[in-house]
């Protein structure tokens, strides 16, 4: 009877686990699992795309994008380059940039609305830590007090 009673009990327990009531993987909004972040692909930024131009070779298409995601052997003048990513507390961003080649020489490249490098890191800067700007100069009592170097003999 008591190995009855543990099964049950048992059982009740890990049907709660999949209860409707904890909202998003939260436990009542007091504990919430870690997730970590998920980037796939290559990132294409205006930048990037401005670089590449009609005629280059495929070579210089690669050195440039980076090698591409996908590059099918039934469409060998086509290369795929997508890109998602997915963090926690962010929206998942994902888009697609395609090459397109006539023999060895860039055609065309397809893509929808690329973020600027600023805006990328802009957009998957984290909002909850705040990085103070780095000082790549010293200041002139910083440099005052550097150890003059040692004489040469």
């Amino acid at each position: 009877m008591s190995r009855i009673l543990l099964t049950a009990a048992a059982l009740a327990l890990l049907a709660g686990c999949t209860s409707p009531l904890v909202p998003k993987g939260d436990l009542f909004g007091l504990i919430t699992p870690y997730r970590i972040d998920i980037v796939q692909g290559n990132v294409v930024t205006q930048e990037l795309r401005a670089r590449v131009k009609p005629g280059m070779t495929r070579t210089q298409v690669a050195e440039i994008l980076g090698t591409p995601m996908l590059a099918d052997i039934f469409h060998t003048d086509r290369w795929d380059y997508p890109f998602t990513i997915q963090r926690q507390g962010a929206a998942p961003q994902s888009r697609i940039v395609t090459v397109h080649f006539k023999g060895d020489l860039l055609d065309r490249i397809d893509a929808a609305d690329l973020p600027s490098e600023r805006d990328f890191v802009a957009s998957i800067a984290r909002s909850d830590r705040k990085i103070a700007p780095r000082v790549l100069e010293l200041s002139e009592d910083q440099r005052k007090a550097l150890p003059l170097p040692a004489k040469r003999t």
